[in-house]
């Protein structure tokens, strides 16, 4: 499946730059000819082609910041180059990035393929525009707020967690990137839909699953065509959202007892017409989010011996101090230094946005460079977080740096402009606390209740999003079932 999708992107990539470059171009040479303008240095590489096969290579490794740092050295931190036949004004410069990020909706705005758009509905809080992303987001930040992130949240992950780390076999060798998917999706559909039914989520994860396949590929609606595939997902999972809300408004069942949709439904913030696109919304950036990072983290700690002994240690400490199968708490979660520090650092080496895409909606002026309407600019959030000037021995997988005086205002992801895993401005994450949530909860149960191997070789690639690309193949082992606490214990 793996392979089909990447070559299938690829495909994408190949087939759109031939078919825009020649419009893309003579536009875009009409635009500089109108405002005089005064474009970041770059370069326009092979004819139509442009830097497209060489940008390809790079995020399609485990640096996908590689052909960004090379042009850095050339033309400097904000630079011009040609990709997918337009040209783009890229940027790894933390100040212009922030500036773009701030001045969302005033002289930006959000540009995504057609299949993309289609896919997550004009009434989702990633792709909507203006005052109506606004509102969107601000119901989205409204239902992620810490004090319902103690009151709804917690618990809920840590059943689904408790529930479902025990599903594996002592000796059972496993796939932990399908597995991270399936327990997000998991923990996703019972926090936002309120569904508990195995047979239920079930279906909704592989609904779901071809809905994501679905979001980089060519927009053919036709049989056979993954497009295809993830519209008939995305109609059935609209579908079920909308019976669910059929049932709250009838009051055969309570709000309480569907998440997230049952809140939302019972506040009225949304037209009923507009809530399956909000929520299928959430459930992406959710997914992904949750199950990329969770994977990362157990990649990384696995190929550094000395950060997966203090994780441990740290999590044994609140396992010993438990009954069994006693929950952790709020607390508990806030007293999580080094968990905090690994989340950070995988976040920083494997986050999921590793580029932002942005459209200027008039000119831009920006210190010395004026840059026309409608150009197409990429700020490189990636490139900024593996900058060697502001992170020592940037490509290496230290939780210890997020300890050190000089990176402690670098760590915050809420404001900062040098680590913005989450995005900034009108488009910050709304979920990034939930996620963080669900991801330390998750190196807790599994760190705890499993030792591992890792049985295969593996590499990274961010292309045609981010992954491992053998699905990081691990053996378990079971800790000692009579220790107190033990999660699995029957």
């Amino acid at each position: 499946m793996g392979n089909i999708i990447l070559w299938e992107g690829f495909a994408v990539a190949t087939i759109l730059f031939f078919w825009f470059a020649v419009v893309k171009i003579v536009k875009a040479a009409k635009r500089r000819s109108r405002c005089g303008s005064k474009l970041p240095p770059g370069r326009r590489g092979w004819p139509l082609i442009g830097d497209s096969f060489n940008w390809y290579n790079a995020v399609a490794s485990a640096n996908p910041a590689s052909f960004v740092h090379q042009q850095i050295l050339r033309f400097g931190r904000i630079f011009t180059c040609h990709i997918f036949g337009q040209q783009a004004v890229v940027s790894a410069d933390p100040e212009f990035n922030r500036f773009i990020m701030h001045n969302e909706g005033k002289l930006f705005k959000s540009s995504y393929p057609k299949s993309f758009r289609d896919l997550v509905g004009k009434n989702g809080v990633i792709t909507a525009q203006g005052d109506h992303q606004r509102k969107l987001h601000g119901i989205a930040s409204n239902m992620m707020r810490l004090d319902k992130l103690k009151l709804h949240f917690l618990n809920d992950i840590q059943v689904v967690l408790m529930k479902t780390i025990c599903t594996f076999h002592n000796n059972q060798v496993i796939q932990l990137q399908d597995s991270c998917r399936k327990l997000a999706i998991n923990m996703m559909v019972n926090q936002l839909l309120g569904v508990t039914s195995e047979a239920e989520v079930t279906e909704i994860a592989h609904l779901f699953s071809d809905f994501v396949d679905g979001c980089l590929s060519v927009p053919i609606n036709l049989p056979g065509f993954a497009y295809h595939k993830a519209m008939r997902a995305r109609e059935t999972i609209t579908m079920k959202i909308n019976k669910t809300i059929e049932k709250l408004r009838s009051g055969r069942t309570r709000p309480e007892e569907n998440g997230v949709l049952g809140r939302l439904v019972d506040e009225g913030s949304l037209p009923d017409e507009a809530v399956a696109d909000f929520m299928i919304n959430l459930l992406f950036a959710g997914n992904e989010t949750t199950s990329k990072t969770m994977l990362f983290a157990v990649y990384f700690i696995s190929q550094h011996p000395k950060a997966l002994k203090q994780l441990v240690e740290e999590h044994d400490a609140f396992k010993s101090s438990k009954e069994e199968n006693e929950m952790l708490t709020w607390q508990d979660y806030k007293a999580m230094p080094f968990t905090q520090c690994v989340i950070d650092e995988t976040l920083r080496l494997g986050g999921i946005a590793i580029w932002l895409m942005r459209e200027t909606t008039e000119e831009v002026q920006y210190k010395d460079y004026k840059i026309p309407k409608g150009s197409f600019v990429v700020p490189f959030l990636s490139a900024v977080h593996c900058d060697e000037g502001l992170y020592k021995r940037a490509q290496v997988f230290n939780p210890w740096r997020w300890t050190e005086p000089e990176n402690q205002d670098k760590r915050n992801w809420r404001t900062g402009q040098s680590f913005t895993p989450f995005g900034g401005g009108a488009r910050f994450c709304p979920g990034a606390e939930l996620a963080r949530l669900q991801i330390a909860l998750f190196l807790h149960y599994f760190t705890t209740t499993y030792r591992w191997t890792q049985t295969r070789e593996e590499k990274m690639s961010f292309f045609p999003s981010a992954r491992l690309v053998n699905g990081f193949q691990i053996r378990l082992v079971r800790r000692d079932s009579s220790h107190p606490g033990n999660i699995c214990n029957s």
